[in-house]
């Protein structure tokens, strides 16, 4: 798992509209609040997405981007975002290989079954590309206006 203070692991993966993003662009521009999330569509992921992209325009306000990550695919991440009027970006990590630089890639047992999901995280990255805050296993209601209060805090 990753700590603050660290260094937060570089990647470029394909948004819903299969264009790349690479975390280093946003180095000396923007803070990045990024959340890992399980699935597209699923109750607790809709309410996530919905409230930071209810927030996006605070987030804003504070220099922040804010982006989801989730192993869905862009077609799919298309989808939910349009049905759900979601304005942040979503990006799709289909082979778990920024879920697993970032910690979120986590095995959990259901029924004596291991199996391997994504551990609902976010880590909040200053403008030098340092992580500031890292949180695992957060619950997501109320989660958004959480981050917000911490950034706040954090005075970025």
């Amino acid at each position: 798992m990753l700590k603050e203070g660290q260094l937060a692991p570089l990647f470029v993966l394909p948004d819903a509209d299969m264009e790349s993003v690479d975390l280093a662009a946003f180095r000396g521009k923007y803070n990045v609040i990024l959340f890992f999330y399980p699935k597209d569509g699923t109750p607790g992921c809709t309410l996530e997405a919905t409230d930071f992209s209810d927030h996006e325009e605070e987030f804003l306000a504070k220099a922040c981007v804010v982006i989801g990550i989730s192993r869905d695919d862009c077609l799919k991440h298309a989808e939910f975002r349009d049905e759900n009027g979601i304005s942040v970006r979503l990006l799709s990590d289909s082979d778990a290989a920024v879920c697993k630089k970032y910690g979120v890639w986590q095995a959990k047992e259901v029924d004596g079954v291991k199996r391997y999901g994504i551990a609902r995280s976010t880590f909040v990255i200053d403008k030098q590309g340092v992580l500031r805050l890292a949180m695992y296993g957060v619950n997501a209601k109320g989660h958004a206006l959480d981050v917000l209060r911490m950034v706040k805090e954090l005075k970025l």
